[in-house]
């Protein structure tokens, strides 16, 4: 859409008249963004023509010849898009010096709000969300920004424009449950992971990097975008989710009572644009509690991730017996034997508490959708459980047929070789299976296998396989286990328009990318939503730390991100068509 300047009065990117063919770039290195970074504070700018007239001044300003875009823009003229991606990249910039520390601020008041699921309360009753949902509308009404909290559910925020396309901008304030004595640096300093803990240029804490960083970056590129005046061709929705990390509910519930956008960006994934998500699916192995059978030590307990897509640090063991000090000596000689045999990357220790045994395996937690990069402390458990028998004398129950399961069926392999069902993509790489989520009631010793799966076989043929192999296999051992089945078909989109094109040139030149799409193991709200790719904001071959312990968000990157997400907004907004 072309904008008429009779028709505005205030400051305009004015566009041209079609929309190029190839992207033009910013003249702009990052060197020479971090060059003109350094050289201003958030005190030194009133606005952002302020700072446009001063980077023209500037010698970043002469040296990358922004003169001819900047005096354009103040004097609205007309710019080619070559000057428009110029303005636009200064942008981001304007919106990392004038707000980076103001959107740290709120960056940690989100992340003192502990909102993950409690048990037995729906999400939307949950105070903590209630909590959330008030200071998102507070700050959305001081940036004067449309707030609508739908049924507290999903909470949406509006940045209006002339046309009728909206673009939807996903994000979500809930997080994965944590185990707040796992928290612990290195050096032992101790983490609260509902208080950003700044340690060099890390920001700790639950929610830095999953997401509700995404929050805070989209509401302070919409702030920028309106106080500016900047004229839209079509209209934003920050759409804040409360369910992606568990039922994944709310989002649907919004679209059965509201439009569903054109154009929808997930801030909640990697750069620099993801147009494939693996389908994700989850294997629930229900062992119905049984007595103890035979003779020796009991395992009454069994910890493990406290979500199907969290992979845990830790996996503690508890054992009851007649000695403990020599079952806990024992199970200690034992664990670290087994330790050496695996590759040596497992830290065990075993001691008496109340009278029974606590054997602790200690791997390295991880996103279950990125196994490669974490060390699983539940498969090594339960691998180690079941290679026990000879060794020390144990009754058999319910976590033990677990252990069996486990260790027949899973292993140590995080690729689904054990089972026979390993399958891989040439874009989307390989199956993922990791054993994660624990659980235990009065009836039912649960223990779920999460899986990532990419195109290249139908759901319903992996799930046949699946339940054809492990029942097949509950019947020869005559162990009783039920079993429930889900997965989602992957997705895997064809990315075309000048959307995709103005995304990809905006992540790779700020980031200094390979300027091709990618694809991702984690699935986001987007997966069914049209027109839905991932936008950032976690760095590819960087390890995710979004469901770890001591999950944080280094300060640059974070500045990066609000960069990046205004300088996208502003482009994305203005192109005359998507």
């Amino acid at each position: 859409m072309n904008f008429s300047l009779k028709h505005l009065a205030v400051t305009t990117l004015v566009l041209s008249s079609l929309a190029s063919a190839t992207p033009a770039f910013a003249n702009l290195t990052a060197q020479q963004n971090a060059t003109l970074v350094k050289s201003f504070t958030d005190t030194s700018i009133k606005d952002f023509r302020q700072f446009l007239a001063s980077v023209a001044k500037s010698e970043p300003g002469k040296t990358a010849n922004l003169g001819p875009a900047i005096s354009g823009f103040l004097d609205n003229k007309p710019l080619s898009a070559e000057q428009q991606n110029e303005i636009h990249r200064l942008l981001g910039l304007y919106a990392r010096v004038k707000y980076g520390k103001a959107a740290t601020e709120t960056l940690k008041e989100l992340v003192a709000i502990p909102t993950f699921r409690k048990d037995g309360v729906p999400q939307h009753e949950n105070p903590e969300f209630l909590k959330i949902a008030d200071k998102i509308k507070s700050l959305a009404e001081s940036f004067n920004l449309a707030f609508r909290n739908v049924d507290n559910r999903v909470y949406e925020i509006t940045l209006p424009g002339s046309g009728d396309e909206v673009v939807g901008i996903h994000a979500h304030a809930d997080v994965v449950p944590v185990t707040p004595e796992n928290w612990v640096l290195k050096d032992g300093t101790r983490l609260d992971p509902f208080k950003v803990t700044q340690v060099g240029d890390r920001l700790y804490g639950r929610g830095t990097e999953d997401d509700k960083n995404g929050i805070v970056v989209a509401l302070y590129a919409m702030k920028i975008i309106k106080e500016e005046k900047l004229p839209l061709a079509r209209n934003f929705k920050l759409l804040v989710d409360t369910t992606e990390e568990t039922s994944g509910d709310a989002i649907p519930y919004y679209f059965e009572r509201n439009p569903t956008p054109n154009y929808n960006l997930a801030l909640d994934g990697g750069y620099p644009v993801v147009i494939a998500e693996k389908g994700y699916g989850t294997v629930m192995a229900n062992f119905p509690r049984r007595a103890p059978q035979g003779k020796g030590a009991e395992i009454t307990a069994l910890t493990g991730g406290l979500a199907t897509n969290q992979i845990p640090s830790t996996s503690v063991a508890t054992f009851s017996g007649e000695k403990p000090a020599e079952l806990a000596a024992s199970l200690l000689k034992a664990g670290k034997d087994y330790a050496k045999r695996n590759g040596g990357n497992l830290e065990v220790t075993s001691k008496v508490v109340d009278k029974s045994v606590q054997l602790t395996f200690t791997g390295v937690s991880a996103h279950s959708s990125e196994p490669e990069s974490g060390i699983n402390p539940v498969a090594r458990m339960l691998d180690f459980i079941n290679s026990l028998d000879g060794k020390i004398a144990l009754k058999h129950n319910h976590i033990t047929d677990a252990a069996r399961y486990a260790a027949n069926n899973w292993g140590l392999d995080y690729l689904g070789n054990t089972l026979g069902i390993g399958f891989s993509d040439a874009f989307m790489g390989p199956l993922t299976a990791s054993l994660t989520y624990v659980g235990m009631d009065e009836k039912t010793f649960k223990l779920a296998v999460n899986l990532r799966v990419p195109v290249g076989k139908s759901t319903e043929t992996l799930k046949r396989e699946i339940a054809g192999k492990l029942d097949a296999w509950s019947k020869k051992t005559g162990v009783a286990v039920a079993f429930d089945y889900s997965i989602d078909e992957p997705m895997y989109r064809n990315p075309e328009g000048e959307w995709v094109k103005a995304l990809l040139a905006v992540a790779t030149e700020n980031l200094g990318m390979p300027h091709k799409f990618g694809t991702s193991a984690g699935a986001t709200s987007v997966h069914d939503l049209p027109n839905g790719v991932q936008f950032g904001l976690a760095m590819p071959d960087v390890k995710y730390t979004g469901h770890n312990d001591n999950e944080f968000k280094t300060v640059e990157q974070f500045l990066l991100d609000l960069q990046i997400v205004t300088e996208m907004m502003g482009r994305v907004g203005q192109l005359p068509r998507l």
